[in-house]
């Protein structure tokens, strides 16, 4: 791409995808913070030379770091999700920011589904009572199927629509919020989350993280939702009030949860551990090979198009 003498020093806060970081170490002076037994004194030394930095929706880019870059001009995240990364200093600084989206929706919709069926049809629990050697001395017993029931979509961008072709095809009634009616769908509208919680079998949320939808699903809304109602998160834990879900299981306010995120990744709440109307994953709904192979290419054709002047692919500011 460019001579070794012309290569931008690029910040990479995090280990990447490894095709990502062959990519970038390829074309690019990089510097792996993670390494750096003093960040603070890496920072400082390079700091004049830093103009880009290469990070995740896990870790991002807080205000300090931005700050003490004066000559960064772009983050290139791998993720879709940019709630971890100060989007507010990044304007005040003129750094573009760019993340993955639309090449993960796919993934992400089918985790949701997963977790949806997994809670229906007792998937895990199941697993878990032939594993115990159960079956033999008794049945199992029934669960839910989703047909004819109604799954409500949290936030309509990309990954809610991909839910919602999925659950339709399933035979599921569609509705949705949002903060605005989208025009060209069919599907019922609800300005109100507990007006949708309370039309809906099954919750799924699809919105962005950060401090604007924080506890945006809390006592009221899980109460709306109901006691044949299951809630299913591949969103952000931030968007659920943690602990007001943990008494609505608990007093079977709600009929179940499957959770792909948690508020305090990686640690999970102790009383969800025992609950068998509850799925549990590890944040895994865009970790296909082929999603995280598209988010690279993403996040590399974001930085190349940077570096050689072209206009950014998918950029957030």
């Amino acid at each position: 791409m460019t001579t070794s003498s012309s290569r931008p020093t690029v910040l990479v806060t995090t280990p990447l995808l490894p095709s990502l970081q062959v990519a970038v170490e390829r074309d690019f002076i990089v510097l792996k913070l993670w390494e750096a037994s003093d960040r603070n004194a890496l920072l400082a030394e390079h700091a004049t030379a830093v103009r880009a930095v290469v990070t995740t929706s896990f870790v991002g880019a807080d205000a300090a770091l931005i700050a003490a870059l004066p000559a960064l001009e772009i983050i290139a995240s791998f993720g879709v999700g940019y709630d971890s990364i100060d989007i507010a200093a990044a304007q005040a600084h003129g750094v573009a920011v760019t993340n993955t989206p639309g090449v993960l929706c796919d993934g992400v919709a089918d985790c949701a589904l997963a977790l949806l069926l997994a809670v229906s049809h007792r998937i895990c629990e199941a697993d878990r009572f032939v594993r115990a050697g159960r079956w033999p001395q008794q049945g199992f017993g029934l669960g839910r199927s989703p047909a004819g029931k109604t799954c409500g979509i949290v936030g309509m961008g990309g990954i809610g629509r991909a839910v919602a072709t999925r659950a339709a095809a399933f035979g599921m009634r569609i509705a949705y919020q949002g903060p605005r009616r989208k025009a060209d769908l069919d599907y019922a509208y609800h300005a109100d989350l507990a007006d949708l919680a309370a039309a809906s079998d099954y919750l799924v949320l699809a919105l962005p993280g950060g401090a604007e939808t924080r506890h945006t699903v809390d006592a009221t809304v899980l109460a709306a939702l109901g006691a044949q109602g299951v809630l299913i998160n591949v969103a952000r834990g931030s968007v659920v009030d943690e602990a007001a879900l943990v008494a609505a299981l608990q007093q079977g306010v709600i009929a179940g949860a499957g959770l792909d995120v948690f508020e305090d990744e990686p640690n999970v709440p102790a009383a969800l551990l025992g609950m068998d109307n509850v799925v549990l994953l590890p944040h895994i709904g865009s970790a296909t090979e082929e999603t995280r192979q598209a988010m690279g290419e993403l996040t590399f054709a974001n930085l190349t198009a940077w570096a050689q002047r072209q206009t950014l692919l998918t950029r957030v500011v």
